[in-house]
């Protein structure tokens, strides 16, 4: 299904548009500043993004204005006699704390705050329900654009004034100077001349927006794992959540139940073999969902034939990578993430080195694969030591399902076609989105995940790396892990550290 408001690219060159976050020069930027989690709204309104503080910021797209085109410099209005396509532009609503540090004393595990996914419910009598997830638990926000009534000052014709000015003396007189009252109103400073002053002050009210964000329900205590994946139900009632054993079905409504449909937890942890990495429903067929492994597989299971899902409609899985195999095979072959294309055919998936399209039924071979990182093959010992072979990078399609887009290290981002004959795209998610990456040398050690519950060993990041073996032709340290792409148009929001770079097609 192609989306009548995407029209076909005429030009493949990607210009900066908007960033939220940019730090100053100099200023250095905090951990739990770091955005972990970044979707746009089904209608494109709204862009939420989650951070390692456990913070959640929403940003509305503005309301067309006489000044639409401030963006545009006067150099590109003279080259350009044709109608310009104007990209959405964005503005800070609200922010909220949406999960707090914890700590689980049973197991003695310190739970983090951050933001692992959000997620766009429907949206019901135009107000917004987010679901937003830590490692342990997923909870539904309503934030509803109200009204909040503030009094202010105001001069009214002195005759007017003077003839109410009685009655309103004795009205506010036995109010306090800036007392709130039950209904919410809040009274300013009052100032009486007398009965029949010739200027008199009173008060109206004036509105201005507040949205407040309230938490509606905890979804808490079903999942001994982390969390790595939600997803709504096209019902617009249930939503899953999946760790690396377990993926769970909920009812929005119903907080203290739910449903396991899938366990993979081995009886005996040493026959451990795979672990869920990312898991999906189908964009209109309730009944269906998609989740991945850290093997490369992903399997399709009809919630219809049973109530645990043990075995799968379909396993999708390259064929190709059967051939040799080394230490890192099984790692590289990792899926971090998975989408389904809105036609509900087909399946982007990324892992390491790749990114790859799969029609679901095609189970032996991806429909194409999209080489990312395969200049940093001959260094994968490296990219082990320092733990950067274990980042998980995300991918997002085009609304029409015809272009894909992935993130990669110096905050490169990778758009690629299938079937439309426009040549592959890559730019820098920052205000110059053109300029060349610089080499680098990368030599920090990050914490490892549960994704390396498939190794039988682990080893620590080394704080010092032989020079010669530790040259990349990349910033490791500036690694695009998440991105979202506009629901019906041109427009790509970057999550590149603690800021959100947006691009759109010129």
């Amino acid at each position: 299904m192609t989306l009548s408001s995407i029209s076909t690219p005429h030009t493949t060159e990607w210009k900066f548009s908007q960033v939220f976050g940019e730090p100053a020069p100099g200023e250095d930027v905090q951990q739990t500043d770091i955005i972990s989690a970044i979707e746009f709204e089904k209608g494109g309104d709204y862009v939420a993004v989650g951070d390692h503080g456990g913070r959640v910021v929403i940003f509305e797209k503005r309301t067309p204005k006489d000044d639409s085109l401030e963006y545009i410099t006067r150099n590109e209005l003279e080259q350009n006699d044709f109608m310009i396509r104007h990209p959405p532009n964005y503005q800070y609503k609200t922010e909220f704390q949406s999960h707090e540090p914890e700590f689980d004393y049973l197991k003695s595990l310190e739970i983090e705050e951050k933001i692992n996914k959000v997620r766009w419910c429907m949206s019901p009598n135009g107000s917004l329900f987010i679901l937003s997830t830590n490692d342990r638990t997923v909870k539904l926000w309503k934030v509803k654009e109200s009204k909040v009534k503030k009094v202010k000052e105001m001069d009214l014709d002195p005759f007017v004034a003077s003839e109410n000015s009685l009655l309103a003396e004795k009205s506010f007189s036995s109010i306090p100077e800036t007392t709130p009252l039950s209904n919410g109103v809040e009274w300013a400073d009052k100032t009486f001349n007398g009965a029949y002053s010739s200027v008199s002050h009173t008060k109206v009210p004036k509105f201005e927006d507040s949205p407040p964000a309230r938490c509606r329900k905890a979804y808490a205590h079903a999942h001994d794992f982390n969390i790595n994946s939600t997803s709504n139900n096209s019902d617009g009632e249930t939503f899953l959540s999946a760790d690396d054993f377990r993926v769970n079905l909920w009812n929005l409504e119903i907080s203290d139940q739910c449903f396991n449909i899938i366990d993979m937890k081995p009886p005996n942890m040493e026959d451990l073999t795979e672990v869920i990495t990312s898991a999906e429903f189908h964009p209109f067929h309730c009944n269906l969902l998609a989740y991945s492994s850290s093997r490369g597989y992903i399997r399709l299971v009809d919630m219809r034939k049973s109530a645990i899902c043990d075995q799968s409609s379909r396993i999708l899985h390259d064929g190709a990578s059967n051939g040799s195999k080394s230490f890192f095979t099984e790692i590289v072959a990792s899926i971090s993430d998975l989408k389904f294309a809105s036609n509900g055919r087909h399946i982007l998936s990324r892992d390491y080195m790749s990114l790859k399209l799969w029609d679901i039924h095609m189970e032996n071979s991806p429909v194409a694969t999209y080489k990312i990182h395969e200049h940093l093959r001959p260094k994968l010992s490296d990219l082990y030591n320092n733990d950067a072979l274990f980042d998980k990078f995300a991918c997002c399609l085009r609304g029409d399902g015809l272009q894909f887009a992935t993130g990669s290290y110096s905050n490169q981002v990778h758009i690629f076609s299938h079937g439309g004959g426009v040549e592959d795209i890559t730019f820098e998610a920052s205000k110059n989105p053109n300029r060349k990456p610089l080499m680098h040398a990368n030599t920090r050690a990050r914490r490892r995940s549960l994704s390396n519950l498939t190794r039988a060993f682990s080893r620590h990041g080394q704080e010092n790396l032989n020079s010669e073996h530790n040259e990349f032709y990349c910033n490791l340290n500036a690694k695009l892990l998440h991105l979202a792409w506009h629901p019906n148009k041109d427009l790509i929001a970057c999550a590149a550290g603690s800021s959100v770079f947006m691009h759109y097609l010129w």
